[in-house]
């Protein structure tokens, strides 16, 4: 069995009934094609082909490659591609789906890169703990942040089960989970600038210790007197506030602007 390698960070999840758990839970069906990131020995790769139309499978590492080549070489509805994942056309392939256990170092760009791509139906994802909480945080806790509010306007998401670290080889650090996340056919709030309102998002986080008069000065020039006119406590942190807050606080801004 391969080693992990540092730079690619990969854990290998080869038990078979977590592997058709994460394929039941994927909702996949037979008119499905599914995108794989990192198959590394395949286990994974083999379900996939047995439940969906289509399967694209990609590894980054060569040796593996070559071991998916060997392993699959007779499956039609298997295309192997030797490419780096954050690099791939996702808006060339038309409408996909998502199953895959993600290397860890790439897994925060790989959501959002995928987030982009309008053709996206679905990610069911085995990632770390801490990520998943993240992404379906609530606000008011301590794992809701901006990778919360950015996901969940896009995405409805769900952790559907959690896995120990002594079913990956060799054994991460973490735990990981497997959340499920399907596109909304329409975003939960309206915005009338969408990069102004993650903008704010990102500056209310990125001091996420402060008040929010203090934080969000960098997009607003007299946060505190703006936010009290439009009834938000300026006195209140990042996280306190609701997607439909930052959308409020977006769209007063807006109209300020153009006031």
């Amino acid at each position: 069995m391969p080693k992990k390698t540092p730079r690619l960070g990969q854990h290998f999840l080869r038990n078979r009934e977590i592997l058709e758990k994460i394929v039941k839970v994927s909702e996949i069906t037979p008119y499905d094609k599914v995108l794989e990131i990192g198959a590394g020995m395949g286990d994974l790769t083999e379900l996939l082909i047995e439940n969906a139309r289509e399967v694209i499978a990609i590894e980054i590492d060569p040796s593996l490659y070559k071991i998916l080549k060997e392993r699959f070489y007779r499956r039609e509805n298997l295309s192997l591609i030797n490419q780096d994942a954050l690099k791939f056309p996702y808006e060339e392939i038309g409408e996909f789906k998502v199953v895959s256990n993600i290397p860890y170092y790439i897994t925060k760009p790989i959501i959002f890169r995928l987030i982009e791509s309008p053709n996206l139906i679905s990610m069911t994802l085995t990632i770390q703990k801490e990520v998943a909480e993240r992404l379906a945080a609530k606000p008011s806790t301590k794992d809701y942040s901006a990778l919360s509010i950015i996901a969940q306007y896009y995405m409805k998401l769900e952790i559907k089960f959690y896995i120990d670290a002594k079913f990956f080889s060799p054994p991460p650090e973490v735990e990981s989970a497997v959340i499920k996340m399907d596109r909304r056919d329409k975003p939960p709030i309206q915005v009338r600038d969408e990069k102004l309102f993650f903008r704010i998002i990102k500056s209310a986080f990125g001091k996420r210790r402060k008040m929010l008069s203090n934080s969000l000065k960098s997009v607003i020039s007299e946060p505190r007197e703006f936010l009290k006119n439009i009834g938000i406590d300026p006195m209140k942190r990042a996280e306190e506030l609701t997607i439909k807050d930052f959308a409020k606080i977006t769209n007063e801004f807006c109209k300020f602007c153009k006031g």
